[in-house]
């Protein structure tokens, strides 16, 4: 360990990257480390609707609860899933993988295939052809130009794309007509289909974007005002609004969306506005959803009692569909009270003082009584002891946790961390084992933080908790300390996703080499600041390995190790509950992108 839309198409195809990449998708043992994706009706992700649906518009308004107030409307500079569910009602990708791992066309013509000529048989390129006739919510036309320009956007440097990662293999990209791109990899590489698809895969417009390319990125209009090539249209953003809850005035953002009067399908949307409401707390998200205030309320985790309670109200369902989702106590492996002489916390040239020691880490995971924590989620999730969770595949068998406070206590004596002036609190060479857990304000993780502290006091810790705003904790590194990404803290909790079946650019997150730092404004994703040459070797492999079952094998092996090496403490698989209307249809969530992702075809 270191220091630190939609073309039919009548058959389902399995597509592959030449006969080593021939693969059974399966949710069993010995899947493969890709799942192959298949062709799929477009814009038929949902069950065909028994009931006659009006033309375009004709539902009225729309309305969506956010507990967590989005920042930007920008896809590529997200600071998480508020950001980019708030912007794929406007934008799409070339393509994004439903629930079953089937890829679906959106802007794509089709799906690439060995078959039809698209995917390199050698895995070095994939040629993408592109719907004709679409057009941007401002009339202009839709070409090959503006995927191009996407690509350039989010690899600019000076924008620090959140969506960058995903498009680390890409050697460059070819516009060959107005109505077809050629992605050319470094190596050949089995996950062609990272780049332009799901919900880091959003192509923008270059007539928007082009003059806000470089260090002025923040001051893009369109980074609220979005018009993309989707349903609806960014018509109004309102930095200060209010929603009334059972007598009480909440503050709130305010994105009013209306129809995309371009839009491809003369019979979608359904809604000719959509109101998106960000802001509150879960529990005043709750009480919304009971009384029928909103049609959709996002991702509203409370414990199983209050979403029983939601559902007394028989105005809403609660579903809990599979996601990716982890929640996980991060730790840091930078010490956050430290400064750099140019005033830099959690730097990796200040190791943590207790952190670091593997004996520490292991006595903290044994110590956490994970099992009491999954109980409360109730139907929204499960005790998981993998932090990288789907494809199942993925998902370790051998991966186990020990709750044994004793044997707890026992290593961290061994490694001499001892309770000298019977304060309570263990210390060694000056160091106290003292830390401050952060995490967003949500009843399950207080009720995780209340465990963690009452656990680890146990052993000789002294735990400060420390609760911040959603909105602050989950959004961009701006005018605060206080966020996830800067970490400003020994522990931390939240939870996060791979947001594609093929795990490259979620497994980088504890990459040295991708350590946030205040050089890079925090943009990159490992955010603990974990370094092991161990972990990065077996990374580089998979890059590169375009066996699929050796392939599989090898981040298999980065999740033990994640979990051996205590570098994460994942504890609950998220179902991450929605509050749907009960008269509302059409919606089909995803494990593989937001939740909005097919709004065209919700209806009422």
């Amino acid at each position: 360990m270191g220091n630190r839309g939609s073309s039919k198409v009548s058959l389902i195809r399995k597509t592959t990257i030449g006969l080593a990449l021939m693969i059974t998708l399966t949710r069993c043992g010995g899947a493969p480390a890709m799942p192959s994706p298949t062709v799929a009706p477009t814009q038929a992700a949902t069950e065909a609707p028994t009931e006659a649906v009006p033309a375009r518009g004709q539902g009225g308004g729309l309305t969506l609860l956010y507990f967590q107030a989005p920042t930007m409307v920008n896809p590529h500079l997200s600071s998480g899933t508020k950001d980019l569910s708030a912007s794929r009602i406007t934008y799409e990708p070339l393509a994004s993988f439903n629930k079953d791992a089937e890829l679906i066309p959106f802007l794509a013509a089709e799906v690439p295939s060995l078959e039809n000529g698209q995917v390199a048989a050698d895995g070095t390129s994939v040629t993408w052809k592109l719907k004709q006739g679409v057009k941007w919510a401002d009339g202009e036309p839709f070409t090959a130009d503006d995927v191009l320009f996407t690509y350039q956007y989010i690899t600019n440097p000076a924008v620090k794309s959140s969506s960058a990662e995903s498009y680390s293999e890409v050697k460059s990209v070819e516009v060959l007509d107005d109505y077809t791109v050629r992605v050319n990899f470094k190596r050949p590489t089995a996950a062609w289909y990272a780049p332009f698809v799901g919900s880091f895969g959003m192509i923008i417009p270059r007539h928007v974007f082009e003059a806000y390319n470089g260090a002025n990125f923040a001051d893009a209009p369109a980074n609220l005002q979005a018009i993309g090539t989707g349903p609806y249209f960014v018509n109004e953003y309102r930095k200060e609004d209010v929603l009334i809850i059972g007598g009480n005035a909440v503050s709130t953002v305010k994105i009013i969306y209306d129809a995309n009067p371009y839009y491809r399908d003369p019979n979608k949307p359904f809604f000719s506005k959509v109101e998106l409401q960000g802001g509150g707390d879960l529990n005043l998200a709750g009480q919304a959803s009971k009384e029928g205030l909103v049609d959709y309320t996002w991702n509203i985790t409370l414990p199983e009692d209050k979403l029983a309670d939601i559902e007394s109200g028989g105005k809403m369902l609660v579903l809990a569909p599979t996601s990716s989702f982890v929640e996980r106590i991060m730790l840091n492996f930078t010490d956050p009270n430290k400064e750099t002489a140019d005033g830099e916390r959690s730097s990796i040239q200040f190791p943590h003082p207790f952190l670091s020691d593997l004996r520490v880490r292991q006595a903290i995971s044994m110590a956490i009584d994970r099992e009491a924590i999954a109980a409360s989620y109730g139907r929204g999730g499960s005790l998981t002891t993998n932090i990288l969770a789907e494809p199942p595949y993925y998902a370790s068998p051998t991966n186990k946790f020990e709750h044994n406070p004793q044997k707890a206590a026992e290593l961290l004596d061994e490694a001499g961390w001892k309770d000298s002036n019977g304060d309570g609190v263990r210390e060694k060479n000056g160091v106290e084992l003292r830390l401050v857990f952060q995490t967003s304000i949500q009843t399950l993780r207080q009720i995780a933080q209340e465990q963690v502290k009452k656990d680890l006091e146990t052993i000789g810790f002294a735990v400060e908790l420390k609760q911040i705003d959603s909105s602050i904790f989950l959004g961009p590194p701006k005018d605060t300390t206080d966020t996830r990404r800067q970490f400003f803290a020994d522990f931390e909790e939240f939870a996060f996703s791979n947001k594609s079946p093929d795990p490259t650019a979620y497994m980088a997150g504890w990459l040295c080499d991708k350590a946030a730092q205040k050089g890079n404004d925090w943009s990159l994703p490992n955010w603990s600041r974990y370094c092991n040459p161990e972990f990065d070797a077996l990374f580089a492999q998979a890059s590169s390995e375009l066996d699929p079952k050796k392939r599989t094998e090898l981040f298999v092996k980065m999740n033990e190790l994640l979990i051996q090496d205590v570098a994460v403490i994942p504890l609950v698989k998220y179902a991450q509950p929605h509050a749907v209307g009960a008269d509302l249809r059409g919606y089909d969530f995803p494990i593989w992108d937001v939740e909005v992702w097919n709004i065209a075809d919700w209806y009422k």
